[in-house]
């Protein structure tokens, strides 16, 4: 009896293993060690040390690379390495870096002997090409140590002490370990993304795996857009939570079929909780958020709302034993659309300081409750646990808007009158948030017709030349297919 109970223990965590890779595709890889970095400040020290260390190369790849103090700093790390013979290799995304760094900005470290690629700018022959976003947050050295994390190169993840706005909440890790060199793989795919493939260069290390490091097991799920493998891992992580399942995430945007899992696993009996930014660098996204939150809590799942000025972690920890760490959002656009890159961590002691930091975040957050049944909707309102805490001021961000100021404010007075905060309906919001908009357009299309038409010209033209680029592109190809199946001649 004890024989067979030990056999199918067995046979269910190889289904377990089974299951998860081919979710991912990302096998299990052993042998590593892992450091945990919570906020900037850690990351950027860690970073610029790494880099300071390079003997051989340095990769680069991030969504933000600001021009600021910051970027600098990591800007003059990368020329004094290039110069002293380091082979030096960055990444950035043009949408991420748009009025943030210009391509001027990298102009020393190209000067140095760097090579510096931009990810995906607007082209030619690609209408909607501009979606797809290298959204990854990725450091490696010498091949001997890997950094994946949400922040990204700027001084707005520190807060500024002079407004009183405290630094942005979030997570990465520090790796070392056979994993590094599948961070590598995901480095060199972008890069033969962007033009042409790495070099053969001494400096660079073999892409194979390195001695072990640690005992921790790990996956590093490097996605690229239309694979959706950390979707398919998400998904089954909500199915086979038995216990708990933590989730951090800075731009929430749930499908149905996420929070159906997530729902299933509350109703299961599992302890699900989702901590939120309270106050967004771009509000339309928390509002997208917040319209989803009531399925959430009629399942069951706890949610909260961060009280500091900005969370920006992208975190999960399952059943005390499993975790996630890395740069996707829980959202279509990260699960389908970016490039992304995430490590989940199959070790209990990584786990329970994931869940350590898990419950310290708790305690800077609100929780939101159903209040119970309008008397007049016969709908639940939502409120928070207890009074919201001032939100700090001028938090900025890497897309702030007015709105998250004046949402701050509303929070804040509403908590002090009422002394707890209800939201109302937010499905009904949305609608006539929807109707307002719509109403305005029609009003500018009236008065002043002209504001519409030019911006429907521009992209008529926009699609247009690219149609007619991918037609020319599409006949060259054919015709080079033709000749050189023998089926028509160079002058035809």
């Amino acid at each position: 009896m004890n024989v067979r109970h030990r056999t199918t223990g067995f046979s269910n965590r190889l289904f377990a293993e089974q299951a998860l890779s081919r979710s991912a595709g990302a096998p299990l890889i052993g042998g590593n060690a892992v450091e945990l970095l919570i906020d900037a400040r850690a990351h950027f020290d860690a970073w610029l040390a790494a880099i300071a260390s390079a003997r051989r190369h340095v990769f680069l790849e991030n969504y933000i690379v600001r021009d600021d103090a910051i970027g600098h700093a990591f800007l003059d790390a990368l020329v004094e390495r290039a110069k002293a013979g380091v082979f030096v290799a960055v990444i950035a995304d043009w949408a991420g870096c748009l009025g943030q760094s210009r391509s001027s900005f990298w102009n020393p470290l190209r000067h140095a002997g760097g090579q510096v690629r931009i990810y995906n700018p607007p082209k030619f022959g690609s209408s909607f090409g501009w979606v797809s976003r290298d959204h990854r947050k990725v450091l490696v050295v010498d091949g001997d140590v890997g950094f994946l994390s949400g922040v990204c190169v700027s001084e707005k993840w520190l807060g500024d002490p002079r407004r009183d706005v405290p630094p942005w909440r979030d997570t990465g890790v520090m790796l070392r370990g056979p994993a590094v060199a599948e961070i590598e793989h995901a480095f060199t795919d972008s890069w033969r993304e962007t033009g042409d493939p790495i070099p053969e260069d001494e400096r660079l290390s073999p892409l194979v795996s390195l001695a072990d490091a640690g005992d921790v097991s790990l996956r590093v799920i490097a996605t690229h857009p239309s694979t959706a493998g950390m979707y398919r891992l998400d998904q089954m992580v909500a199915a086979m939570a038995t216990q708990t399942l933590w989730l951090t995430d800075a731009y929430f945007v749930g499908v149905a079929p996420y929070v159906q899992a997530l729902s299933a696993a509350a109703r299961d009996g599992v302890d699900v909780r989702l901590l939120v930014p309270g106050s967004s660098d771009i509000p339309v996204v928390a509002s997208m958020s917040r319209s989803g939150y009531r399925p959430l809590l009629k399942a069951g799942i706890r949610v909260f709302e961060w009280n500091g000025s900005m969370l920006h972690a992208k975190t999960a920890v399952a059943d005390g034993r499993w975790a996630r760490v890395g740069s996707s959002n829980l959202n279509i656009a990260s699960w389908l659309s970016n490039r992304e890159i995430d490590v989940a961590i199959e070790d209990a002691g990584f786990a329970s300081q994931l869940a350590a930091q898990y419950e310290k975040d708790l305690e800077n957050a609100t929780e939101i409750l159903l209040r119970g049944r309008h008397p007049r909707s016969g709908k639940e309102h939502l409120r928070s646990r207890s009074p919201r805490p001032p939100r700090p001021r001028n938090a900025g961000g890497s897309s702030g808007r007015a709105a998250a100021g004046a949402l701050r404010i509303a929070n804040t007075v509403g908590a002090a009158i009422t002394q707890h905060r209800v939201l109302g309906e937010t499905e009904t919001g949305s609608i006539l948030a929807g109707a307002a908009t719509a109403l305005g357009l029609t009003l500018v299309a009236i008065l002043w017709p002209a504001v519409i038409a030019w911006p429907l010209a521009f992209f008529g033209a926009w699609f247009t030349v690219n149609l007619a680029v991918n037609w020319w592109t599409l006949r060259k190809q054919r015709r080079h297919r033709a000749v050189d199946s023998g089926e028509a001649s160079p002058s035809e």
